[in-house]
């Protein structure tokens, strides 16, 4: 059975491969790369729920995602504890 429902067993094992032959550092950087297109695309889905926020209100809003509430809360103190 394949990790990703939408990915059949062949494939999964051909990008398995892919990643065993990069080297650390490729695999490091395609990582951060993967990291920085999940925050841009959740940047997105918030801006598209709410689009009355600003940049910083929605920049805000995917740091309280991010880090969950306690350690929003911990770490900003003085943030807008705005809907994500």
């Amino acid at each position: 059975m394949p990790r990703s429902p939408d990915t059949t067993p062949e494939a999964e094992a051909i990008q398995f491969e892919i990643y065993r032959k990069m080297g650390p550092a490729r695999r490091t950087v395609l990582a951060a790369q993967m990291s920085e297109e999940a925050r841009a695309i959740t940047l997105a889905g918030i801006r598209h729920r709410h689009p009355e926020y600003d940049a910083e209100t929605a920049k805000w809003a995917l740091f309280r995602i991010l880090v969950g509430d306690e350690l929003f809360a911990r770490a900003w103190p003085a943030a807008p504890l705005v809907a994500a």
